[in-house]
């Protein structure tokens, strides 16, 4: 002790406990995430192994955008030059204006959630003998419609599809459309959903994509994928 003060000084062991406890919580949270979504795909009708694949091929194809054209800005380019209007300036990437914007659709935030709508609308049809369409659109319009106006544009950013909004809203389009809680009614959220936050979220926005100043942007990409994603998701509650 020095000065009134008493100093503790912990072993190794305690430090290395806690090291490792840390490391488990890192590990195991994102584990336990991941098994809770694989049990809500479970409850669409795939079994867990399959629910597990579903899920990992969603998230590794988030990092997966597949180009489709470029939108071109309508502008006219000035050269830089210096002030005293003597040389070219030399500007920064970061400062250089966009001229051209690349849109992409994105494999795990729309390609795989429009597959996955579409199998479940057939095997629920093949199910109850009666088609699922008129409701699937109707809740897709409902959907639209939301996520359109929860939409924003942010310029240098891109298209910021609101996370809960869509998948909420597709909830409770498919229990009112439906009547109730069912697989009729998780098929309507769920298709409904992808529809309409692809539709209202990302396709409606399009037209303003070359006022953002943005180099890319992707259909259910970076933006919008958290949302496309709970649509799959949340629907599994009421099946």
């Amino acid at each position: 002790m020095t000065g009134g003060v008493r100093f503790l000084s912990a072993g190794p062991l305690p430090v290395l406990a806690i090291i490792l406890i840390i490391g488990l919580v890192i590990v195991l949270i994102p584990l336990l995430i991941l098994g809770v979504i694989s049990l809500a795909f479970t409850r669409l009708g795939l079994s867990w192994l399959e629910a597990l694949a579903l899920v990992m091929l969603m998230l590794v194809g988030s990092f997966i955008n597949i180009p489709l054209y470029r939108i071109h800005r309508d502008m006219v380019r000035a050269t830089p030059v210096d002030n005293g209007g003597n040389g070219i300036l030399v500007l920064p990437r970061s400062a250089m204006p966009v001229w051209e914007t690349q849109i992409s659709v994105n494999l795990g935030g729309c390609i795989i959630p429009v597959c996955i709508a579409a199998y479940l609308v057939f095997q629920a049809a093949v199910a109850s003998g009666s088609s699922l369409i008129i409701p699937v659109f109707l809740s897709a319009g409902i959907v639209s419609v939301l996520s359109f106006i929860a939409t924003h544009e942010i310029t240098g950013v891109g298209i910021r599809v609101p996370v809960l909004i869509p998948a909420l809203a597709a909830l409770l389009a498919g229990i009112l459309i439906s009547g109730g809680t069912g697989l009729n009614a998780m098929v309507v959220a769920l298709a409904g959903g992808v529809i309409g936050t692809i539709a209202g979220g990302n396709l409606a926005h399009l037209f303003r994509v070359r006022d953002l100043e943005v180099q890319a942007v992707s259909i259910g990409g970076y933006g919008s994928f958290g949302a496309m994603f709970l649509c799959c998701i949340l629907p599994a509650l009421i099946a």
